[in-house]
């Protein structure tokens, strides 16, 4: 690939999650890519979980509504919902998608139904609590379910729930119970964006101590679970991503009839990632840590294996690298290079555009 080559380089990372949004990632790799000659095309990319709305937001267009819920520990707190354009992109993106029916197009296409995303992190998130306050015995989804609510509220017919870093186990009783009050779904549907396939039955031992349950209460919060799914009209223990934001997906899957889609493949399929990934002489990726984790569901490394697939060379920018060399092998990246701060990250894209 020669210095002529006038390609750009696609610059995809998700976010560092409590640090850099994904596009100030991109933005920072991208600058030192072009300060070196090399164009760039910048493309956030999320899975489901932080950033979620951010990213289909600049590439479909969308209005934040902002508003005050019920945080993860019963006090006020502020968050959004976005309700996202008819289509469109400000980066190219492909004619749009469809996922249970729901299309999201290019602008100027024939509009779908009106969407709306919510984020579990953003009235329901681990970071909303001092590491010390976080115990999923307590804490509830009750601020998502009003998300929810008032999105369907404003006119959303389809609301998209990015199930990622909510700092609950309650298996979506919280938000149940707010959708229930403020008069149910009332036509709208739902689909959940979830970023890994964890079961219900499995996710309070998956998820529960990184949310500050020892063994005794990841076992009591298995009890009330197995209880919950008792009193659902569906069960939803052995669903494959039902587990996803403690399970609250399942949840609403089974009360709701939610639909569970894969995140990663959901988002990058509404940028339209795979043609601007043919289109680049490589990929960088990134994300706050690269590990096992990023095999199973998250958006690195989904699009890391497309590019591998699509035969474009790959590279990680990445806040810590605990990637085993044979799962780094897996998704065929070429290179991971660490770094924590945005001087970094341009010094990064320069020693990639080196390459």
């Amino acid at each position: 690939m020669g210095p002529d080559d006038e390609r750009p380089v696609l610059v995809a990372p998700d976010a560092f999650k409590g640090s850099f949004s994904a596009a100030d990632v991109a933005d920072a790799i991208a600058e030192g890519l072009e300060a070196e000659g090399v164009p760039a095309d910048r493309c956030p990319i999320a899975d489901g979980g932080e950033g979620t709305a951010d990213v289909l937001r600049r590439a479909l267009g969308g209005e934040q509504h902002e508003l005050e819920v019920t945080g993860p520990l019963g006090a006020p707190v502020r968050a959004s919902f976005t309700m996202l354009g008819a289509g469109g992109a400000e980066s190219p993106g492909s004619a749009g998608q469809r996922v249970g029916g729901v299309g999201l197009g290019r602008r100027g296409s024939r509009p779908g139904p009106r969407t709306a995303i919510v984020e579990v992190a953003a009235a329901s998130g681990l970071p909303l609590l001092a590491r010390d306050d976080r115990n999923p015995l307590l804490t509830s989804t009750t601020g998502t379910g009003e998300l929810i609510a008032a999105a369907i509220t404003a006119g959303a017919e389809v609301v998209l729930v990015g199930c990622g870093g909510s700092a609950t186990v309650d298996g979506g009783a919280g938000a149940l119970a707010a959708i229930e009050e403020d008069g149910g779904l009332r036509g709208a549907k739902l689909i959940c964006l979830c970023d890994a396939r964890v079961t219900w039955a499995r996710c309070a031992a998956e998820y529960g101590p990184q949310k500050g349950a020892d063994a005794a209460a990841v076992a009591l919060l298995q009890t009330r679970l197995a209880a919950l799914a008792r009193t659902f009209p569906v069960d939803p223990s052995d669903v494959p991503m039902s587990g996803a934001a403690g399970g609250l997906a399942g949840g609403l899957f089974a009360v709701h009839g939610a639909m569970l889609a894969a995140g990663a493949p959901y988002v990058l399929d509404a940028i339209g990632a795979d043609a601007r990934m043919r289109a680049a002489r490589f990929v960088i990726v990134g994300e706050g840590r690269i590990d096992r984790t990023t095999l199973d569901g998250k958006g690195p490394g989904e699009l890391a294996t497309r590019a591998r697939q699509g035969g474009v060379p790959c590279h990680a920018v990445v806040g810590e690298n605990a990637m085993d060399p044979l799962d780094s092998r897996i998704i065929d990246l070429m290179e991971i290079i660490e770094a924590t701060t945005r001087d970094a990250f341009v010094a990064a894209g320069r020693l990639l555009a080196a390459r």
